[in-house]
């Protein structure tokens, strides 16, 4: 690039030179092209943000069959598949706010039902806030789930917890110690902790904490929300959810 005349000088009340002037612009014309450049390369090379969809205002109707546990779901048929391990997409259910849906679902464990809701997802994990009063006995339709656990051996695993609650889609990021706070409040008002597990190919894998006895543990893990973990335990799988079972006072902290 040219330089400016060494006789042009700047005064910062006047037009610059014309020397002055071309130099400026071509070296800001040079800079804005390399910062658009290196710009669309970092973009490029970084991962996409997985879809996290909270469809607040919009309730939805549901039916399917009603597991209480290991955590209140909804069990909804898959059209068109053909595997055991396929037929059944699992909706973890919550109340609206920082709550659980355990109190509600007891009475309809088991049973066929409908129910009105917000529809709250990440990835291949779902969850329904339901509206209150909702909850009913629907119509038998064909057989429901088998409930078949399949056992998937024991396991090291290394990730933090999270409520599955905020970052499945109600919050976001919904994780890490900017959270801890909230998702503290969210797992003691009984919504599920989720064992959030980053793979080595970016990709995230969540398992459902239980007890080794299979109880809920949210009272147990309220000290190690958010903080990095390392969790000895079994793991199964409940139709497409994972499950981690093992003892809290097992948990280690990792620094």
């Amino acid at each position: 690039m040219s330089r400016p005349d060494r006789d042009e000088f700047y005064v910062g009340y006047l037009q610059p030179p014309p020397g002055i002037r071309s130099a400026v612009r071509k070296w800001t014309t040079g800079l804005l092209v390399a910062g658009t450049v290196l710009g669309g390369a970092l973009a490029g090379d970084m991962s996409p943000f997985p879809v996290k969809v909270f469809e607040w205002g919009k309730p939805r109707s549901f039916e399917g069959w009603l597991e209480a546990r290991p955590v209140p779901s909804l069990l909804v048929r898959r059209p068109g598949t053909v595997e055991p391990a396929e037929l059944w997409t699992r909706y973890l259910l919550v109340r609206p706010g920082k709550f659980g849906a355990a109190e509600d679902v007891v009475e309809f464990d088991g049973n066929r039902v409908a129910l009105e809701g917000t529809l709250i997802y990440r990835e291949d994990q779902a969850m329904i806030e339901v509206v209150p009063g909702s909850l009913q006995r629907a119509a038998f339709e064909g057989g429901g789930p088998d409930g078949a656990v399949e056992s998937l051996g024991e396991h090291t695993l290394v990730g933090e917890i999270v409520d599955s609650k905020c970052y499945l889609g109600v919050m976001s990021p919904g994780a890490t110690k900017p959270h801890r706070a909230c998702a503290t409040r969210c797992i003691a008002g009984g919504i599920p902790p989720v064992f959030l597990v980053r793979q080595e190919d970016g990709r995230a894998l969540y398992l459902l904490l239980l007890s080794r006895e299979g109880e809920t543990v949210n009272q147990d893990v309220l000290s190690m929300v958010a903080e990095p973990l390392e969790i000895t335990g079994d793991v199964e799988r409940h139709a497409d959810l994972l499950v981690l079972k093992a003892d809290p006072s097992t948990y280690r902290r990792r620094t």
